[in-house]
């Protein structure tokens, strides 16, 4: 019922000619999600303390985080409920590339749920199991990739394009490409999870990323955009400017409520979705290398985690006593313990992902 109400006020609304541009129907898309997490978002904060839903903070952690155990978490299906009415309401929902982000998202999301849901609700600190995790994001990322495949109508919808060089483009072959985009979903909904460990330190970063994407998309889908700026042409690809354009309003008004001092975390059902929505993203449009650039932050700190725990069993196995290259991972732990102090850590990341998302869009010309 909810979707037929949403395809006909989205086809009513595109009555108007105004609202076939791609670019108004994205703010206004930013502009519905900021609107909707704002409104609901007391409301949802209000209803999971009463229920009890709040974060448990790991005791080998900072010593400054045990005064956030308690606060509400799965803040994050805010964010999700959000993005969705907001795509339905404004994006076209003939267009494949819609359903396909739009059911990834949820579908990492509900994964993420089940975890947060099981650690919070039924007292599981293991929550659901790495490898049953794994196992759900894997067979997302596989349909995924599988789908993009079977429905390419040119080469360059599967060639890995490398950014800063016009020549650069590289088949893969239907292998390399489903393995390139079993890598970039679940690497990025990996990458951002580890990453939301201090107030706002993963969702601003998204927020950035997403607005980024959503010109690239634009881009790929628009054909003399695209063919002026060397970036392959993808028809239909403009859309996912609206589902990125959501989630950069949905994130700004969830940082309201998640910057420090949080009042509610967005847990595992908010960060592995949102990782995987922009994996997803920049597989359609084919901007994965643009995309580990941009999302640097995400990407040093899943691997400092990796580094840390691979040292760790190293140096355990040869001399029986296991050493860390970091004084704790991820990295912005690491920051912690240098005496940075938390705001600092969250801001500089910001900082740092801002440049790299304009390093990422000059790619659009310097090709």
């Amino acid at each position: 019922m909810l979707l037929a109400l949403a395809q006909w006020l989205s086809e009513d609304v595109r009555t108007f000619a105004v609202f076939n541009y791609i670019t108004l129907r994205a703010v206004m898309a930013a502009m519905t999600a900021l609107f909707i997490s704002f409104l609901l978002g007391p409301w949802m904060i209000r209803k999971l303390t009463v229920m009890k839903i709040g974060q448990s903070v790991r005791t080998d952690g900072p010593q400054t985080h045990l005064v956030k155990a308690g606060t509400p978490t799965m803040g994050g299906a805010l964010i999700l409920a959000s993005v969705a009415i907001t795509t339905l309401l404004w994006g076209d929902l003939h267009n494949a590339y819609i359903w396909v982000v739009l059911l990834t998202t949820l579908g990492v999301g509900a994964i993420g749920w089940v975890d947060d849901y099981r650690k919070v609700v039924h007292r599981n600190p293991d929550g659901l199991s790495a490898r049953a995790k794994m196992f759900w994001q894997s067979l997302i990322a596989l349909a995924v990739g599988i789908f993009l495949w079977t429905h390419a109508t040119l080469p360059a919808h599967t060639e890995l394009i490398v950014p800063f060089f016009k020549s650069w483009v590289f088949p893969l072959g239907m292998v390399g490409f489903l393995v390139l985009v079993y890598l970039t979903i679940v690497g990025s909904s990996n990458a951002v999870n580890l990453t939301d460990g201090l107030d706002g330190l993963a969702i601003m970063p998204t927020v950035m990323v997403a607005s980024a994407l959503a010109i690239f998309a634009y881009v790929a889908g628009h054909a003399e955009f695209s063919k002026y700026l060397g970036e392959p042409s993808i028809p239909g690809a403009g859309e996912l400017a609206i589902f990125c354009a959501a989630i950069a309003g949905a994130g700004l008004a969830f940082l309201w409520f998640n910057a420090y001092p949080a009042e509610v975390f967005m847990g595992d059902v908010g960060a592995l979705s949102l990782g995987a929505a922009l994996g997803t993203v920049a597989v359609i449009i084919r901007q994965e290398l643009v995309l580990f650039i941009m999302g640097g932050v995400f990407v040093v700190e899943a691997v400092s985690v990796m580094l840390q725990v691979s040292y760790f069993k190293y140096t355990k196995y040869r001399t029986g006593k296991g050493q860390r290259i970091l004084l704790m991972a991820p990295l912005h732990h690491h920051f912690e313990q240098k005496g940075w102090k938390e705001t600092q850590v969250v801001v500089r990341f910001w900082i740092i992902t801002m440049l790299l998302v304009l390093i990422g869009l000059a790619t659009l010309k310097l090709r």
